[in-house]
């Protein structure tokens, strides 16, 4: 089972370590595109355009002009960096030695500026969102796409949990041997149901931390995590549906809350 998470919008700088060292960050084979991001991404936070470019506001100004100190930030894992609403329902700092272990291998983030991160890289606080057409880069989903892809190949997971935005789907699909299911969060109010934005990323920290702290085998297929999901049917949700396989693309497990 391999879990795939959006980054948090929000970070937490590290206030103290060294500062970050590509080479030793998983995925290695994601080193040289990791780099030149990177590189374009201190290039173009030190314009005078910068926020136009990596596109927020003012009050994001001191958050971009930390992009430019990213080579020399101290860096902290990834578990502590990402500090979101699904990382705090998550707990991904707040596991046992085991269950650490268990998400380092099954859970990767998509990030724009490192491709795959696992909870245990150690990186710094950066603003970058995979919707941004860098310059020097291009648009970054589409420039992390092939390496993305190749890579989560290579971990061949039997199943894939997606707990990602649209904006990071955007940035590869899993394998095609691998049993693909996006996860979607409805609201029900008086029996009719509605797509949720905030609450969804909650909801989906929930199931990941739920996947990760459970007793027992990992889901294999997407009966199986419907099955694991439904486990939580009376405290954190009101139903689990899966809907029928797709001809091509990812099967949807519907989290049904209140």
């Amino acid at each position: 089972m391999l879990v795939l998470l959006p980054p948090s919008e929000g970070k937490t700088a590290p206030r103290r370590g060294g500062p970050v060292d590509v080479s030793s960050l998983s995925s290695p084979a994601l080193g040289p595109w990791r780099e030149k991001v990177l590189d374009a991404l201190v290039a173009a936070s030190v314009q005078p355009d910068a926020l136009d470019v990596l596109g927020v506001g003012p009050g994001l100004a001191d958050e971009v002009a930390r992009n430019t100190t990213l080579r020399h930030a101290p860096a902290a894992p990834a578990r502590q960096v990402y500090t979101g609403v699904l990382y705090a329902a998550a707990g991904l700092d707040d596991l046992t030695p085991t269950q650490r272990r268990r998400a380092a291998e099954q859970v990767r983030t998509v990030s724009a500026l490192w491709g795959l991160v696992s909870p245990e890289d150690r990186i710094p606080a950066y603003r970058l969102s995979m919707g941004t057409d860098l310059p020097g880069i291009g648009p970054l989903a589409s420039a992390w796409r092939s390496a993305v892809e190749a890579e989560l190949a290579t971990l061949a997971p039997d199943l894939v949990v997606d707990c990602r935005s649209a904006t990071y789907l955007a940035a590869g699909r899993p394998p095609r041997g691998a049993a693909w299911v996006a996860v979607r969060v409805l609201r029900e109010v008086d029996g009719r149901r509605s797509v949720v934005s905030h609450h969804a990323k909650h909801t989906r920290g929930v199931l990941t931390r739920h996947l990760l702290t459970r007793r027992g085998r990992s889901p294999h297929d997407a009966v199986s995590l419907a099955r694991v999901a439904g486990e939580l049917v009376g405290s954190e949700l009101l139903a689990v549906e899966l809907d029928d396989p797709p001809r091509t693309g990812a099967r949807t497990l519907s989290l049904v809350v209140a």
